[in-house]
């Protein structure tokens, strides 16, 4: 299977509606341009006492700018922001679609949550450039226009000053931004260790405080933390430099404005209140040059994202899906045969095999061996996680590379040591595995699990909220009462919750990956014993570092170490 891409957009090309809301937002800072400038004309003019018809349209003009501006601005926001989260949804569906050809073989050794996290907020930040730098430069763009244009049509000499102005803003930008994208790559890679020490820390703190070894990973959690502060002082420093040179270019192009205007007023050459008009266009366009720091802060906050994503979704899977049409199954529960099996996670080492190994319908087997031997990665290939580099994986009557992807995963349940427990109700959580099952499927598979005592404890039965732990409504003999309980769901309730979801699909080929290995010795047995009895009639291949219920077995596979 191949990777389904997105045509590369340009960076800066704007998405439906982003065009519109910039230049509404152009008008809306053209409208604040206009009223400071207007506003100074009509305060010198009214100090010379006119006639106050000759104001009139003045005041006029000042109360139709006034009102324009947060009008304009409203709906800039309105605009722009939907067009974005329109967007963001798009990418969203367009990104998981990717992200599952990728799994688990090309994310790396993040963990899910973590993974998911990073796509959503890189995400976000891709999508932030449309309302925070698209839509801020057409604004700018176009009030600057305006301002320009209308500067050198009242007098030339101050259009000059305007768009010398507008020149040094933009330098400003392109400054900023190199200090932005390289305190970016910083903070980044900064954050990055602490998240990776932190989780080592947190992942092995009962293990560090048996040894009493806490003290050096805290040192390097500090370390990590003062890369993070050094990073977002960088960070800080570049924005701030920004900000500060917006400023002078305001400060600047005003104190020029008012030398080149000195002494046309005094020759008489152009009169006070168009003087004051031209001497605020500058300090007007203030709040324009002053969009510039942010913007270029998104942009190379959405660049690193757009990057990272790009390096994520672009990869090539690790399995190909050969594209044909389904053909029906030759048997209900598939023959599988591998022989002279081998494969590898990067295409740098073999990590598995080579390996024989034939599993009849509905066969029950382990598979042991030495760390390293491969357990893992021969259940990655036959659930066509992984494509084999050699030898030849057949399903039923036909090589796995030549069937449907989709048709031999459909006919796959997979339970890892750490089921996923979605926050939802009891129902739900199981109903991934099977939509279409009714209640009466779903309390079956709970009890053939061995959860049917525990199910009768809970209040709310099958409405159950799960999480990392469970909420139901206490009871007190027959008479539910109103206050929720809460407690820990236990290493063995979670692992037989995995099985259960595997039962309700009835898929007829279970494969099960070191699904105890956190229960105890008895538990652990229990637990594989009644999922042995709940899959008469399905293959189970379950691969353990431990013997455990291994005389419930037909067969158990010992894997040698590999061989490079």
């Amino acid at each position: 299977m191949t990777s389904e891409t997105q045509e590369r957009r340009p960076l800066f090309k704007p998405v439906r509606g982003v065009t519109l809301a910039g230049l509404i937002g152009a008008l809306a800072f053209a409208c604040g341009v206009a009223l400071t400038a207007t506003s100074g004309w009509l305060i010198v003019r009214a100090s010379e006492r006119p006639v106050v018809l000759t104001l009139l349209t003045a005041i006029v003009a000042v109360r139709a700018f006034g009102i324009g501006r947060p009008v304009f601005r409203y709906v800039e926001r309105l605009v722009s922001h939907n067009a974005a989260l329109a967007d963001l949804t798009d990418r969203r569906t367009a990104a998981y679609r990717q992200l599952v050809p990728l799994t688990p073989a090309r994310l790396g050794t993040k963990r899910r949550a973590d993974l998911l996290s990073g796509v959503v907020r890189d995400l976000d930040d891709e999508v932030d450039i449309q309302v925070r730098v698209v839509v801020p430069l057409i604004t700018t763009v176009g009030a600057a226009l305006v301002a320009v244009v209308t500067t050198f049509v009242v007098h030339p000499p101050a259009g000059f000053v305007v768009l010398g102005s507008v020149v040094a803003a933009a330098l400003v930008g392109w400054i900023d931004l190199a200090l932005e994208r390289r305190a970016q790559a910083a903070s980044l890679a900064a954050r990055g260790q602490v998240d990776r020490v932190a989780h080592l820390v947190a992942s092995g703190a009962n293990e560090l405080g048996a040894i009493r070894a806490t003290d050096e990973p805290m040192t390097w959690l500090a370390y990590a933390q003062k890369n993070v502060e050094k990073a977002a002082f960088a960070q800080s420093r570049g924005r701030a430099v920004g900000v500060a040179l917006a400023l002078a270019v305001t400060g600047v192009a005003t104190l020029a404005m008012a030398w080149v205007l000195d002494g046309e007023v005094d020759a008489g050459t152009i009169n006070g209140p168009f003087a004051a008009l031209l001497l605020l266009t500058p300090l007007a366009l203030g709040d324009v040059v002053g969009l510039i720091p942010d913007a270029v802060g998104s942009l190379a906050r959405s660049s690193a994202a757009r990057d990272r994503l790009e390096a994520l979704l672009t990869q090539e899977p690790a399995v190909r899906d050969s594209g044909s049409e389904a053909a029906p199954d030759e048997e209900t529960v598939p023959h599988l045969r591998a022989r002279d099996l081998t494969a590898s996670w990067t295409g740098e080492k073999t990590d598995l095999g080579p390996v024989t190994l034939d599993v009849a319908p509905g066969e029950h087997i382990a598979v042991t061996g030495p760390n390293g031997c491969g357990k893992s990665t021969l259940l990655a290939v036959l659930a066509r996680h992984l494509d084999p580099t050699g030898g030849t994986y057949v399903w039923g009557e036909r090589d796995v590379r030549d069937r449907p992807l989709d048709a031999v995963r459909d006919g796959i349940a997979f339970v890892d040591d750490d089921p996923h427990l979605f926050a939802g109700s009891l129902r739900a959580n199981l109903l991934l595995a099977r939509p279409d099952a009714d209640d009466t499927d779903v309390l079956r598979a709970l009890e053939r699990a061995g959860l049917g005592p525990w199910l009768a404890e809970l209040g709310e039965g099958l409405d159950t909220h799960l999480g990392e732990y469970l909420v139901s409504a206490g009871r007190s003999g027959a008479e539910s009462v109103g206050t929720a309980t809460e407690r820990s769901i236990s290493g063995g309730e979670r692992a037989r919750l995995g099985i259960a979801r595997a039962l309700l699909s009835e898929r007829p080929v279970i494969l099960l990956d070191e699904p105890v290995a956190h229960l105890d010795g008895p538990t652990a047995d229990a637990v594989v014993r009644d999922l042995l009895t709940a899959s008469t009639g399905r293959t189970v291949v379950m691969v353990s570092h431990h013997p455990i219920a291994f005389d419930a077995l037909d067969r158990v596979i010992d894997l040698p170490a590999v061989t490079s």
